[in-house]
Protein backbone atom coordinates (compact mmCIF):
# COMPACT_ATOMS: atom_id res chain seq x y z
CA UNK A 1 0.00 0.00 0.00
CA UNK A 2 1.40 3.57 -1.12
CA UNK A 3 1.19 6.47 0.91
CA UNK A 4 -0.56 8.61 -1.16
CA UNK A 5 -3.22 5.65 -0.80
CA UNK A 6 -3.36 6.21 2.81
CA UNK A 7 -6.42 8.56 4.11
CA UNK A 8 -4.84 8.98 7.79
CA UNK A 9 -7.48 9.52 10.42
CA UNK A 10 -6.66 9.03 14.08
CA UNK A 11 -9.15 8.36 17.40
CA UNK A 12 -8.14 8.57 20.99
CA UNK A 13 -8.97 5.98 23.86
CA UNK A 14 -11.84 7.28 25.03
CA UNK A 15 -13.68 6.63 21.30
CA UNK A 16 -11.99 3.01 21.83
CA UNK A 17 -13.75 2.57 24.91
CA UNK A 18 -16.81 3.78 23.64
CA UNK A 19 -16.47 2.01 19.90
CA UNK A 20 -15.35 -1.46 22.32
CA UNK A 21 -16.92 -1.57 25.29
CA UNK A 22 -13.53 -1.57 26.52
CA UNK A 23 -13.65 -2.04 30.93
CA UNK A 24 -10.96 -1.11 32.65
CA UNK A 25 -9.92 -5.09 32.41
CA UNK A 26 -9.96 -5.38 29.03
CA UNK A 27 -7.69 -1.81 29.01
CA UNK A 28 -5.48 -4.13 31.85
CA UNK A 29 -5.43 -7.17 29.03
CA UNK A 30 -3.14 -7.90 26.31
CA UNK A 31 -3.92 -6.07 23.41
CA UNK A 32 -4.30 -5.72 19.33
CA UNK A 33 -4.76 -2.87 17.45
CA UNK A 34 -5.03 -4.20 13.28
CA UNK A 35 -5.40 -1.15 11.69
CA UNK A 36 -4.88 1.25 14.08
CA UNK A 37 -3.42 3.93 11.80
CA UNK A 38 -2.13 7.31 13.58
CA UNK A 39 -4.88 6.97 16.66
CA UNK A 40 -3.79 7.81 19.66
CA UNK A 41 -4.96 4.38 21.86
CA UNK A 42 -1.70 3.06 21.68
CA UNK A 43 -0.06 5.95 23.09
CA UNK A 44 -2.62 6.48 25.64
CA UNK A 45 -2.58 3.20 26.48
CA UNK A 46 1.32 2.90 26.90
CA UNK A 47 0.98 5.92 29.18
CA UNK A 48 -1.49 4.42 31.90
CA UNK A 49 0.68 0.64 31.93
CA UNK A 50 -1.37 -1.26 29.85
CA UNK A 51 0.09 -3.56 26.91
CA UNK A 52 -1.14 -2.86 23.34
CA UNK A 53 -0.07 -3.46 19.82
CA UNK A 54 -0.57 -2.10 16.80
CA UNK A 55 -0.43 -3.18 13.12
CA UNK A 56 -1.07 -1.27 10.61
CA UNK A 57 1.24 -0.57 6.78
CA UNK A 58 1.64 3.31 7.29
CA UNK A 59 4.05 2.01 10.29
CA UNK A 60 6.53 1.19 7.41
CA UNK A 61 6.81 5.62 6.67
CA UNK A 62 8.75 7.17 8.74
CA UNK A 63 7.32 10.10 10.88
CA UNK A 64 7.94 13.01 8.95
CA UNK A 65 6.41 10.86 5.67
CA UNK A 66 3.29 10.27 8.00
CA UNK A 67 2.67 14.10 9.11
CA UNK A 68 3.40 15.15 5.53
CA UNK A 69 0.26 13.32 5.00
CA UNK A 70 -1.68 14.06 7.27
CA UNK A 71 -1.08 17.72 6.56
CA UNK A 72 -2.34 16.73 2.87
CA UNK A 73 -5.29 15.45 3.70
CA UNK A 74 -6.87 16.69 6.48
CA UNK A 75 -8.73 19.62 5.69
CA UNK A 76 -9.63 17.74 2.66
CA UNK A 77 -11.09 15.02 4.44
CA UNK A 78 -12.79 18.02 6.97
CA UNK A 79 -14.39 19.76 3.66
CA UNK A 80 -15.69 15.54 2.79
CA UNK A 81 -17.40 15.60 6.20
CA UNK A 82 -18.55 19.21 6.24
CA UNK A 83 -20.47 18.80 3.00
CA UNK A 84 -22.09 15.27 3.91
CA UNK A 85 -22.75 16.19 8.00
CA UNK A 86 -26.39 15.28 7.39
CA UNK A 87 -24.32 11.52 7.61
CA UNK A 88 -23.19 11.82 10.99
CA UNK A 89 -24.30 12.42 14.70
CA UNK A 90 -23.30 15.48 16.36
CA UNK A 91 -23.93 14.80 19.49
CA UNK A 92 -20.84 14.12 21.74
CA UNK A 93 -18.87 15.92 19.22
CA UNK A 94 -20.66 19.41 18.40
CA UNK A 95 -19.48 20.51 14.69
CA UNK A 96 -16.76 19.92 12.01
CA UNK A 97 -14.39 21.85 13.30
CA UNK A 98 -13.90 20.47 17.24
CA UNK A 99 -14.08 17.26 15.08
CA UNK A 100 -10.85 18.51 13.44
CA UNK A 101 -9.67 19.51 17.18
CA UNK A 102 -10.02 16.16 18.04
CA UNK A 103 -8.34 14.08 15.26
CA UNK A 104 -5.32 16.61 14.93
CA UNK A 105 -4.77 16.21 18.76
CA UNK A 106 -4.75 12.76 18.64
CA UNK A 107 -2.67 12.52 15.84
CA UNK A 108 -0.44 14.74 16.92
CA UNK A 109 -0.68 12.31 20.12
CA UNK A 110 0.80 9.46 17.72
CA UNK A 111 3.26 11.51 15.96
CA UNK A 112 5.73 12.01 19.31
CA UNK A 113 5.02 8.53 20.60
CA UNK A 114 5.66 6.82 17.04
CA UNK A 115 9.50 7.12 16.85
CA UNK A 116 9.47 5.36 20.64
CA UNK A 117 6.84 3.06 20.14
CA UNK A 118 8.18 1.64 17.04
CA UNK A 119 11.77 1.19 18.95
CA UNK A 120 8.94 -0.51 21.61
CA UNK A 121 7.63 -2.72 18.97
CA UNK A 122 4.24 -1.25 19.68
CA UNK A 123 3.82 -0.02 16.19
CA UNK A 124 4.37 -2.83 13.71
CA UNK A 125 4.18 -2.43 9.99
CA UNK A 126 1.75 -5.35 8.46
CA UNK A 127 -1.67 -6.05 7.65
CA UNK A 128 -3.85 -8.65 7.13
CA UNK A 129 -4.91 -11.03 6.85
CA UNK A 130 -1.58 -12.43 8.01
CA UNK A 131 -0.25 -11.06 11.08
CA UNK A 132 3.25 -11.68 12.38
CA UNK A 133 2.21 -13.18 15.88
CA UNK A 134 2.28 -16.58 17.73
CA UNK A 135 -0.78 -18.38 18.08
CA UNK A 136 -2.63 -17.15 21.21
CA UNK A 137 -0.45 -14.25 21.41
CA UNK A 138 -2.92 -11.56 22.79
CA UNK A 139 -6.61 -10.94 24.86
CA UNK A 140 -8.32 -8.68 22.61
CA UNK A 141 -7.96 -8.15 18.75
CA UNK A 142 -9.65 -4.97 17.78
CA UNK A 143 -10.59 -3.69 14.32
CA UNK A 144 -11.16 -0.24 13.96
CA UNK A 145 -13.25 1.20 11.24
CA UNK A 146 -11.35 -1.74 8.76
CA UNK A 147 -13.06 -4.70 8.70
CA UNK A 148 -17.36 -4.26 7.59
CA UNK A 149 -16.61 -0.45 7.20
CA UNK A 150 -15.00 -1.24 3.46
CA UNK A 151 -17.25 -3.73 2.66
CA UNK A 152 -17.35 -3.15 -1.34
CA UNK A 153 -13.39 -2.88 -1.56
CA UNK A 154 -12.57 -5.92 0.45
CA UNK A 155 -14.45 -8.82 -0.26
CA UNK A 156 -16.10 -11.78 1.65
CA UNK A 157 -13.35 -14.26 1.63
CA UNK A 158 -10.56 -11.80 2.71
CA UNK A 159 -12.81 -10.67 5.85
CA UNK A 160 -12.81 -14.62 6.64
CA UNK A 161 -9.38 -14.71 6.62
CA UNK A 162 -8.65 -11.84 8.58
CA UNK A 163 -10.87 -12.51 11.31
CA UNK A 164 -9.69 -16.28 11.14
CA UNK A 165 -6.47 -15.04 11.69
CA UNK A 166 -7.05 -12.35 14.04
CA UNK A 167 -8.88 -15.86 16.21
CA UNK A 168 -5.74 -17.17 15.96
CA UNK A 169 -3.59 -14.71 18.31
CA UNK A 170 -6.26 -13.37 19.60
CA UNK A 171 -8.82 -15.02 22.27
CA UNK A 172 -12.04 -12.45 21.27
CA UNK A 173 -12.00 -10.06 18.65
CA UNK A 174 -14.29 -6.75 18.56
CA UNK A 175 -14.97 -5.29 15.19
CA UNK A 176 -16.65 -1.61 15.18
CA UNK A 177 -18.54 -0.45 13.30
CA UNK A 178 -20.81 -3.16 11.75
CA UNK A 179 -21.95 -0.79 9.03
CA UNK A 180 -20.50 0.14 5.68
CA UNK A 181 -19.51 3.62 3.89
CA UNK A 182 -23.15 4.00 2.96
CA UNK A 183 -24.53 3.77 6.60
CA UNK A 184 -26.16 -0.21 5.90
CA UNK A 185 -25.32 -2.99 7.60
CA UNK A 186 -22.41 -5.05 5.94
CA UNK A 187 -23.42 -7.55 3.02
CA UNK A 188 -20.57 -9.77 4.82
CA UNK A 189 -21.89 -9.97 8.34
CA UNK A 190 -24.86 -12.44 8.11
CA UNK A 191 -22.10 -14.84 5.97
CA UNK A 192 -19.51 -14.17 8.46
CA UNK A 193 -21.60 -14.85 11.48
CA UNK A 194 -23.41 -18.29 9.62
CA UNK A 195 -19.23 -18.97 9.57
CA UNK A 196 -18.09 -18.84 12.75
CA UNK A 197 -20.94 -20.05 14.27
CA UNK A 198 -20.33 -23.75 12.59
CA UNK A 199 -16.81 -23.64 13.69
CA UNK A 200 -18.51 -23.35 17.28
CA UNK A 201 -17.82 -19.54 17.97
CA UNK A 202 -19.55 -17.39 19.47
CA UNK A 203 -20.48 -14.36 18.54
CA UNK A 204 -22.66 -10.85 19.35
CA UNK A 205 -23.92 -8.10 18.07
CA UNK A 206 -23.64 -5.48 20.82
CA UNK A 207 -24.90 -1.86 21.01
CA UNK A 208 -22.33 0.25 22.11
CA UNK A 209 -22.41 4.21 23.54
CA UNK A 210 -20.66 5.45 20.73
CA UNK A 211 -22.21 6.65 17.06
CA UNK A 212 -20.94 9.19 15.40
CA UNK A 213 -21.63 8.06 11.33
CA UNK A 214 -25.17 7.17 11.41
CA UNK A 215 -26.52 3.99 12.22
CA UNK A 216 -22.63 3.07 13.50
CA UNK A 217 -23.58 2.25 17.01
CA UNK A 218 -23.06 -1.48 16.95
CA UNK A 219 -20.02 -3.76 17.08
CA UNK A 220 -19.25 -7.63 16.25
CA UNK A 221 -17.99 -9.74 19.20
CA UNK A 222 -16.83 -12.70 18.73
CA UNK A 223 -15.09 -15.38 21.52
CA UNK A 224 -13.11 -18.31 21.80
CA UNK A 225 -15.29 -21.27 23.46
Amino acid sequence: MHLQNIVPWGRTLEEYKKMFNLTEADLKSKIIGCGDGPASFNCQINEIGGSVVSIDPIYRYTKEQIKNRIDEVANDILEQIIANKDNFVWKDIKDAKELYTIRMEAMNKFLKDYELGKEEKRYIFGQLPKLPFNDSSFDIALSSHFLLLYSEHLDLEFHKKAILEMLRVAKEIRIFPIVDLHNKRSIHLDAIINMLKNRGLKTEVIKVDYEFQKGANEMLRIIKN
